[in-house]
């Protein structure tokens, strides 16, 4: 019966790709505040989103573990590290021992800390050759997790985010599809009882030509690759001008949900 939850992490738990109808992102950490504030007494939840999109494993600890801390809830919702991963010349063993850190001084007053690892690239263009930086990533992760006994959000192993309807137009963030599989996936790691099976097949798709299939990839790579990489090279990230969500209630978050659905 977990009474206070903080997620803490980048886009993935912002929401990115998960728009709500002011704009804002709702996303898997959102839609998972409400499967845990369900099983509370009405008003007898509290949830914090800490996350900004584009931030680094040390900006993370910097800005948002302290808050995190601060606030000592049952659960903390600890994603970070895969933008540093993505960095070329990044090297995972060393972001993983930063990770730990931030993971010993979360489970010192956390009654819970529940760690992600990343998702399995294979699909992804561009990305698809970082899967095994990835895979090592994952495996200080679990190995992390192990020593400080700190349940799994395991998002390599969940094969229906594999399907393209699970990803946003951009294809580095989850579609709300993908963002409401994510938080089912969340709820079973706690044991909780979820209203849908997160891995159920999709619908059949139809058949798309090479044709069809190469007018995308060449889309894609004009409005939201291009961006990206430039603003790689400038040294600017999505995230400098953006402000974490905070504190929200989860009858908001219902209502922002259901408006959208």
């Amino acid at each position: 019966m977990i009474g206070s939850h903080v997620a803490v992490g980048d886009s993935f738990t912002e929401g990115v790709g998960d728009p709500g109808p002011d704009g804002a992102f709702v996303g898997w950490a959102d839609r998972f505040a409400v499967l845990l504030a369900d099983r509370r007494p009405e008003g007898d939840f509290r949830y914090t989103n800490l996350a900004v999109r584009g931030k680094l494993l040390d900006q993370i600890v910097a800005d948002q573990v302290p808050r995190a801390v601060e606030l000592a809830p049952d659960l903390v919702s600890f994603c970070a590290g895969g933008n540093d991963i993505l960095r070329p010349g990044t090297d995972p063993d060393e972001v993983a021992e930063r990770f730990e850190e931030a993971v010993a001084r979360l489970t010192a007053v956390a009654g819970t800390v529940m760690v992600t690892t990343g998702f399995d690239t294979r699909g992804v263009p561009v990305l698809k050759h970082l899967r095994g930086k990835i895979a090592t990533y994952n495996g200080h992760v679990r190995a992390i997790a192990d020593r400080y006994g700190c349940p799994v959000l395991d998002l390599w192993s969940l094969r229906s985010v594999q399907d393209r309807r699970a990803w946003d137009h951009d294809r580095l963030h989850l579609s709300p599809e993908g963002h409401t599989r994510v938080a089912l996936r969340a709820g079973q790691v706690l044991g909780l009882p979820v209203p849908a099976d997160p891995d159920q097949p999709w619908p059949p798709l139809p058949p798309r030509g090479t044709l069809e299939i190469r007018r995308d990839d060449v889309h894609w790579a004009r409005e939201y690759l291009v961006p990206w990489i430039g603003r790689r090279l400038r040294g600017e990230s999505s995230g400098d001008h953006v402000t974490a969500k905070g504190t929200l209630s989860p009858d908001d978050i219902r209502t922002r949900i259901a408006s959208v659905a």
